[in-house]
């Protein structure tokens, strides 16, 4: 009779516990589904054309360089005088955004450290004639070197003080480079 009464009541706790599984069950499962997402507006794109770059400061003009006076003692030499142009130029000190100014147009070059043909990666953006093929830039002594994709080079500038570099493009244009 024991096993009877036992039997029953693992039975009973058993058809209890699954009874209580089935029936709160589904109530977790739909308390846990996030509700469907509305979707999103959509309107009209418009696009325009942006207005052109603004003019380049006019170049700045050196000012004149008066020599040290020279003594007559024969000891005394004097030091040759570095002009802008010379003035050593730094890759890390060229990367970033540039404004150009060439061929009567304006426009931008963007410069960053990254390796590519000819030297480090470059962008134009809006640039007339050879200056839209700038894709790499590089240092060559005292001048900044724009190459195009295949590593010839379209312009050499020179710095001409501060932030601003000169110079000619391959086709001998005017090309000032200036932030």
């Amino acid at each position: 009779m024991t096993r009877t009464i036992t039997t029953s009541a693992i039975l009973a706790l058993a058809l209890a516990a699954a009874g209580c599984a089935s029936t709160s069950e589904p109530a977790r499962i739909s308390e846990m589904r996030p509700e469907p997402l509305r979707p999103a507006p959509t309107g009209q794109v418009a696009s325009s054309q942006l207005p052109p770059p603004p003019a380049p400061p006019p170049p700045v003009a050196a000012a004149p360089v008066t020599p040290p006076p020279v003594t007559e003692t024969p000891a005394a030499t004097t030091a040759p005088v570095q002009t802008a142009s010379a003035a050593p130029v730094s890759r890390d000190g060229l990367v970033g955004a540039w404004k150009v100014s060439s061929g009567g147009g304006n426009c931008q070059i963007f410069m960053a450290l990254t390796k590519w043909t000819g030297g480090y990666r470059a962008a134009s953006r809006g640039c007339p004639g050879q200056v839209a093929d700038v894709s790499a830039w590089d240092v060559s002594g005292s001048q900044v070197v724009l190459k195009d994709s295949s590593g010839t080079t379209v312009a050499n500038l020179s710095n001409s003080g501060g932030t601003r570099y000169d110079g000619t493009t391959s086709g001998g244009q005017a090309i000032s480079l200036y932030r």
